[in-house]
């Protein structure tokens, strides 16, 4: 095997770490958050059956916060049960919630509207806590494939699940300056609408800027913005188009 051959497939099963920043309709967590001022932030979520449980710590400013976000998850038509959990098995939980008060939860919940399946059965295994704020849940995961896979499996997820996936970030073994995304890679559109999007904050957590709001500064549609960023990120992950 040459080296030429050799290094690429090297790159092809290369793991790297990718941050995503996902929205999906119908999910619990994204609406709970949207509607109050606390995130939460999930330890672990297993299925049993027809049923997921997710074991998660609600993180906010003050304790009112928490109880809203609270009341708020017991009266989502998406959760089937909630339980508080008063005692504090593991305190190193709460020590890395990003709020000044913390309460950890228990919710069961339909497997249907959860996208974290699509993650996994597509080989993403979340590295980290998966964190919810605002809105939107943030993914650190790593996946052993070409970056071309990947984005493949992330376009695949944000056709089945209707859900909106940027790519925050990536690192690998083999990333430098052409892996990262050189500015010359991309069109001059391309260039300007993810310029923009990094200038004002989409890429930010919590995001400072929506995709409507670039669109209309632009004077163009979401749609049509949406998928210049998709085009930019592919060239960020690596991939020539």
């Amino acid at each position: 095997m040459s080296s030429a051959t050799k290094e690429q497939t090297d790159e092809r099963f290369q793991a790297s770490q990718i941050t995503l920043k996902v929205w999906h309709p119908d999910c619990w967590t994204l609406q709970t958050t949207d509607r109050v001022d606390a995130g939460l932030i999930a330890h672990g979520v297993y299925k049993h059956n027809s049923t997921v449980a997710a074991r998660l710590t609600a993180y906010a400013d003050t304790t009112t916060d928490i109880d809203n976000l609270v009341a708020e998850i017991e009266s989502s038509p998406l959760t089937d049960t909630v339980k508080v959990i008063n005692e504090y098995f593991n305190p190193t939980l709460h020590t890395n919630a990003a709020g000044n008060a913390t309460q950890e939860l228990l919710v069961e919940y339909e497997p249907k509207n959860s996208i974290h399946n699509a993650f996994i059965s597509r080989g993403f295994v979340p590295e980290e806590e998966i964190r919810v704020q605002g809105g939107y849940e943030y993914w650190t995961v790593i996946i052993t494939a070409s970056r071309e896979t990947v984005q493949d499996r992330l376009d695949e997820i944000r056709s089945e699940m209707n859900a909106e996936i940027s790519v925050e970030g990536m690192k690998s073994a083999y990333t430098d300056s052409a892996h990262r995304g050189n500015p010359k890679q991309l069109s001059e559109r391309q260039r300007e609408v993810f310029e923009l999007a990094k200038r004002e904050g989409y890429y930010t957590w919590p995001r400072e800027s929506s995709a409507s709001e670039l669109a209309e500064e632009l004077g163009i549609v979401k749609t049509t913005l949406l998928e210049h960023l998709r085009k930019a990120e592919s060239k960020v992950l690596g991939q020539q188009n």
